[in-house]
C-alpha cells in the first residue's frame, strides 16, 4: 500500500510502499477512502507531544469499508466506520471504570501511538470505531471525527451560555459555531487581526458578531473555546467573559499561558481544559449531527500532496476543514 509516513520529527512525510497491515484480535482492516488533517497533526510532526514513535503514518479522522476483520470481532464486512482520535484505552483504570475513557492512564491515540489514515489501508480498535451517518458523503464525514467530536465535547462544557465567544475559526469552530447556533446561542467569532475572509465565512454560518482576537466583544461572553493553540488567547478570552462564565481550552497543545492579574479570574470564572474525547460523545454528536444538520465545508487534497495539505493548514490557507483522499 501507499501511505505518506513520518520518519523525522520537523520533517516533511516520506511517500512510501509499505506491506498492507493485517488485523489482529479485535481490530479492523480499513480500505481508507479519506482522512481529515488536523492541527494535532502539526503538533505530532512538530514533536510537541511527548514519546512520539518514529515513523508513524499520522491521520486521526479516518473513514473507511471494512475488508478484513480479526479474531472477535463482529462488524460486518463492507461496513463504514470513521476512526477518531482516541483509537483504543485500557478499561480497567480509575478513569475508564469511572466512564472518564478520554483520561485514561494507557491510551491509544490514532496516527501517533499506531498507525493512521494517511495511507491506503489501516487497522483500529472495533470497539472505538463509529457509524458514519448514511448521508453524509466521505469527504464531508471525516472532519465530524475530531474537530466535531472534540468541539462537541468542548460546547457541553460551556453549560448552554447564551453568549459564546469562539477563538480562532477553523475546522472545529465552523463545526461549533452551526451547533451553537442550532440551540440558539448567540456566536462571536474571533480570528487573526485582518482576517476579513475568515470573519465573512463565520459570518455566513451565523456568527453575529466577527473580528480580531485583539478586539473587545460588543457584548460579555458568558462562555469561550479556545481552539487556536495560542496560550496568549487565555487572558483575552477571561478578559471579554463575564461573572460566571466558562473558558474551554480545546486543544491538545498550548504554548505557554502568560501570567495575568488574578481580577480576570476572580467573581467565580472557570478556566478548564477538554482532553480527547470519549465513545460516548462521539455516538451522541454522530447522532446529532445529521438533525442539524451540520454541513462541514472542506477543501481536498490527493494522498500524495499531505505536505502541501498541512502547509496550507499551518498558514491558514482554506475555510473550514481539508480532508486527505485516497
Amino acid at each position: 500500500m501507499h501511505a505518506m509516513v513520518l520518519t523525522k520529527l520537523k520533517s516533511p512525510l516520506q511517500w512510501m510502499d509499505l506491506p498492507k497491515p493485517i488485523p489482529g484480535k479485535g481490530q479492523l482492516l480499513l480500505k481508507v477512502h479519506c482522512c481529515g488533517i488536523c492541527r494535532t497533526d502539526l503538533h505530532v510532526i512538530d514533536g510537541e507531544l511527548p514519546h512520539s514513535m518514529l515513523p508513524i503514518i499520522p491521520g486521526h479522522q479516518i473513514v473507511g469499508t471494512v475488508v478484513e476483520k480479526g479474531a472477535d470481532t463482529h462488524s460486518l464486512l463492507g461496513r463504514r466506520v470513521g476512526v477518531p482520535w482516541l483509537g483504543g484505552a485500557c478499561g480497567h483504570c480509575l478513569y475508564c471504570l469511572d466512564g472518564r475513557e478520554n483520561l485514561c492512564d494507557a491510551p491509544i491515540y490514532t496516527g501517533y501511538h499506531t498507525n493512521g489514515g494517511f495511507a491506503e489501508f489501516c487497522v483500529a480498535n472495533e470497539n472505538f470505531c463509529f457509524s458514519i451517518p448514511d448521508h453524509y458523503p466521505d469527504e464531508q464525514a471525516a472532519p465530524l471525527l475530531c474537530a466535531g467530536l472534540i468541539g462537541y465535547r468542548a460546547l457541553r462544557f460551556t453549560e448552554y451560555g447564551q453568549n459564546l465567544g469562539l477563538y480562532g475559526f477553523g475546522a472545529a469552530a465552523h463545526i461549533v459555531t452551526q451547533a451553537a447556533c442550532h440551540q440558539g446561542r448567540s456566536v462571536y467569532a474571533f480570528t487573526w487581526p485582518g482576517d476579513i475572509e475568515t470573519q465573512n465565512f463565520a459570518k455566513s454560518l451565523g456568527a453575529i458578531w466577527e473580528g480580531s482576537s485583539d478586539d473587545l466583544p460588543p457584548n460579555k461572553l458568558d462562555a469561550a473555546i479556545i481552539f487556536a493553540p495560542s496560550g496568549n488567547l487565555v487572558p483575552k478570552a477571561l478578559k471579554a467573559a463575564s461573572k460566571g462564565s466558562i473558558v474551554v481550552c480545546a486543544g491538545i497543545h498550548m504554548s505557554d499561558i502568560p501570567s495575568f492579574p488574578y481580577s480576570l479570574l476572580w467573581e467565580e470564572r472557570v478556566l478548564r481544559s477538554v482532553a480527547n474525547l470519549t465513545r460516548r460523545d462521539g455516538e451522541e454528536f454522530l447522532e446529532l449531527a445529521p438533525r442539524i444538520p451540520i454541513k462541514t465545508s472542506v477543501t481536498t487534497y490527493p494522498l500524495y500532496k499531505a505536505n502541501e495539505a498541512l502547509d496550507d493548514l499551518r498558514h491558514g490557507r482554506f475555510q473550514g476543514a481539508a480532508v486527505i483522499t485516497i
